[in-house]
């Protein structure tokens, strides 16, 4: 058990795969204006990890190495699929929020790198947690970019507005702004993982 928590924590910090592998930067930048559409797009992302990870921790003996990359393609997009249609059925305003970025996590890097290199060679429980715990890391990332891009761009959290003086800075809302919040979450994330090692 403590190996399988070991596992799930390594993806929220150690491999963070926004602030450490700096893998799927692509949506992070696109959905991360709103709280609601980071923490839509992480739950995907987390669901479609957990899945294929568990999938291909379950399939790897039965594929032949020379088509393994594309066996893997065909299990994400089958769960990204699945999280399509129940966007489409229940919650159709997150669905048209994030757009063509939700049909694109079947070749998001994380999705498919951690089915490479971890959920091939690995148990199902392992690949679980690891995938839990990816995608755990992702939705932090992407919530906690979407947070300060959304209160410094609109004023507003989840919509409410925190403080009527506040003087929204617009930059915040462009994908400029998210590039400079990456960027500062970065050097500061990196800066604190460095002391902690």
């Amino acid at each position: 058990m403590k190996k399988l928590f070991r596992e799930f924590f390594k993806g929220v910090i150690k491999e963070n795969p926004t602030f450490v592998l700096a893998l799927g930067l692509c949506p992070t930048l696109a959905v991360s204006t709103s709280v609601v559409n980071a923490v839509g797009m992480g739950a995907a992302a987390t669901f479609v990890l957990m899945g294929s990870n568990a999938m291909v921790a379950m399939i790897k003996n039965n594929i032949p190495a020379k088509i393994r990359i594309p066996c893997f393609i065909v299990v994400i997009a089958t769960f990204v699929t699945i999280v399509e249609m129940v966007l489409k059925a229940y919650t159709p305003g997150l669905n048209r929020a994030l757009g063509i970025y939700v049909p694109l996590i079947a070749v998001n890097c994380i999705v498919l790198g951690r089915a490479e290199a971890y959920a091939s060679k690995n148990t199902l429980m392992n690949s679980l947690f690891d995938g839990l715990g990816m995608g755990a890391g992702f939705t932090l990332a992407l919530t906690l970019i979407s947070s300060i891009r959304e209160y410094f761009g609109s004023g507003k959290i989840f919509g409410y507005a925190l403080s009527h003086k506040f003087e929204p800075v617009s930059i915040f809302g462009m994908p400029s702004g998210a590039l400079l919040v990456i960027g500062i979450l970065l050097i500061l994330f990196n800066r604190l993982k460095g002391r902690k090692s």
